[in-house]
């Protein structure tokens, strides 16, 4: 076996939720990846819900991954809060390509299971996919525990008169207005602002609403 064969290839995929938060302490993981042996061949960051399974880093990632490379993240909550059904198919993808992830919580049996043979090789590889299962179950009902928590807590907000709604993204709608205002379509604003066609259209709705938006500024979509 060539030496290109030997080494040990990794891609990294780093993920916060929101806007707000930083990547900053998943970084570590290039540095860790590298002191195990690793050559990093890319690494992949995004802000996006783990709920959503068409994020654009991620998918990239997939299409990048080559057969026996290894798919790195911090806990397995940051490749999926996916339904458990939806979940394993994101990992089958992945698998699909030859490649294995290297999660910790996740207890990675591959390379006794490619030199097993027989009952052996059936037990282990059952045990994987086990194991697999439960930490992709327990990242989403941790998700699903959180959406529950905010929703309690929006509630007794409500009851005890403190709630006043989500704080509006103010960068983001400004960026928005800037754009639409310069003649953007609503496709292209939303690409440009990262977000949704639907929130562009809410905040164009109220600037007009306002009287803040341009005379003879184009409604094109």
């Amino acid at each position: 076996m060539n030496k290109a064969r030997q080494m040990k290839i990794a891609r990294i995929y780093m993920r916060v939720s929101t806007q707000s938060q930083g990547l900053d302490r998943q970084e570590s993981l290039i540095i860790s990846a590298q002191d195990a042996g690793y050559y990093v061949a890319g690494v992949y960051r995004e802000k996006e819900s783990g709920a959503r399974a068409d994020r654009p880093e991620l998918l990239r990632m997939i299409s990048d991954l080559q057969p026996g490379e290894t798919v790195v993240a911090e806990k397995i909550d940051r490749i999926s809060r996916l339904p458990l059904a939806e979940a394993e198919k994101l990992v089958a993808s992945i698998r699909e390509k030859d490649a294995r992830l290297s999660v910790p919580g996740v207890v990675d049996l591959s390379e006794l299971t490619a030199e097993a043979k027989g009952v052996a090789k059936v037990v282990l590889e059952a045990m994987q996919d086990m194991l697999l299962r439960i930490a992709l179950q327990i990242a989403r009902d941790d998700y699903e525990d959180r959406r529950e928590r905010q929703r309690q807590g929006v509630e007794i907000a409500k009851a005890a008169g403190r709630y006043t709604g989500r704080p509006k993204n103010t960068e983001t709608h400004d960026r928005i207005l800037l754009l639409r205002n310069a003649g953007a379509s609503i496709s292209e604003t939303a690409r440009l602002s990262k977000c949704s066609q639907s929130q562009v259209k809410r905040v164009w709705a109220i600037a007009k609403a306002e009287g803040r938006v341009k005379p003879n500024t184009s409604g094109s979509s």
